[in-house]
């Protein structure tokens, strides 16, 4: 099965304009920041909102065209839809609200299949509960077992590990792909967070005031960003600078606010340079230079934050940085708030785009 869209309309700030084809190659992520335009697109193909222009097919039926003044309601589109804040009946408890679209069987095997989805998501104790009783995580993995409850024709998913604590998030997003695949139906997953689509999308489109910016797989977008928001929401450090020069194939990038760069990237003019954490070494500030990494920064560390094994340090240099590093050289390099550290990674590392 397909989901072809092409949307057009006017929003506060500017223009929606939309093309997308999910379905054939798994799960479509869309990405961008607050306000580009992600849920506004979900609500149209939902068939909730109305788009100036558009066309919305689903495994060739037709949806909504404008021209052709066809607009199937939202009721009978047979998609799924998960709402960013869960939209769950709050006179409803738990079971009632995932069985809401199963209408196949009575009470007793509606209520087994709910419970069912719920276990799924490691919250069949609160079958019984209403929703004011739950947690925001727990609210938000109901209303993930009720967009999968009625075997939809579609999916939209808009932030669906939004609110959950890192604790549970993990076994939520693998249950979710699970249950994606199983549905094997065209599905759209809107998020903020590049890891969390790069875990459940084959491919990401990326949004930018309307329009797509980038498309193609996570691995694809973080090793060679079109754009600095491309590099932003894939994890990478963005620096900001202007060319001045390209002595021996290098690009020379001199920094807003201090320092140089060095890249393998050809440029010119004002750029964003990208480096991902985890190319960036870190070494005591009076250390002797080793290595080949031609870039090298002075820098103050701002913060340690461990995440099992590995900690991501903030730094404060000419411009705001971060580097991934071990646990072990944490412990190793005195890292803490206040320490003054070299940062310095390779040219070749180090990726550029136009501003």
């Amino acid at each position: 099965m397909t989901l072809d869209v092409r949307l057009q309309a006017p929003l506060r700030s500017f223009e929606l304009e939309l093309e997308l084809d999910a379905g054939a190659a798994g799960p479509l992520g869309l990405a961008g920041r607050s306000g580009a335009g992600k849920s506004t697109a979900l609500r149209m193909i939902a068939g909730l909102l109305r788009p100036k222009h558009g066309v919305v097919r689903l495994d060739g039926e037709t949806l909504l065209d404008t021209e052709a003044r066809v607009d199937v309601p939202a009721e009978r589109r047979g998609i799924g839809y998960l709402f960013q804040h869960g939209a769950l009946f709050g006179h409803l408890s738990a079971w009632r609200n995932v069985a809401y679209g199963i209408r196949d069987g009575g009470r007793a095997a509606r209520r087994r299949r709910a419970v069912e989805l719920m276990e799924r998501f490691g919250i069949e104790r609160l079958a019984d509960a209403r929703p004011a009783e739950l947690s925001g995580g727990e609210r938000r993995r109901v209303a993930l077992a009720r967009a999968v409850a009625a075997t939809p024709r579609a999916l939209l998913l808009d932030e669906p590990l939004a609110a959950l604590d890192p604790s549970t998030k993990g076994a939520a997003a693998r249950e979710l792909a699970a249950a994606i695949g199983a549905a094997s139906v065209p599905t759209v997953i809107v998020s903020h967070d590049f890891a969390e689509l790069a875990q459940l999308a084959s491919g990401i489109a990326v949004l930018d005031r309307g329009r797509i910016v980038q498309s193609g797989s996570a691995a694809e977008l973080a090793a060679t960003p079109g754009s600095a928001l491309v590099a932003d929401l894939a994890g990478a450090v963005v620096l900001v600078g202007v060319v001045r020069s390209s002595p021996d194939g290098l690009t020379l990038i001199e920094l807003e606010g201090g320092g140089v760069l060095r890249s393998s990237d050809p440029a010119s003019g004002p750029v964003a340079a990208s480096v991902y954490p985890w190319e960036i070494e870190l070494e005591p500030a009076d250390a002797e230079p080793r290595g080949s990494a031609l870039n090298r920064l002075p820098a103050e560390v701002t913060s340690v934050t461990e995440i099992g094994g590995r900690a991501r340090v903030g730094l404060a240099a000419p411009q705001p940085l971060a580097a991934e590093v071990t646990v072990a050289s944490v412990r190793r390099l005195g890292l803490r708030p206040g320490a003054r550290v070299v940062a310095s990674w390779k040219a070749t590392a180090t990726r550029v785009v136009a501003r």
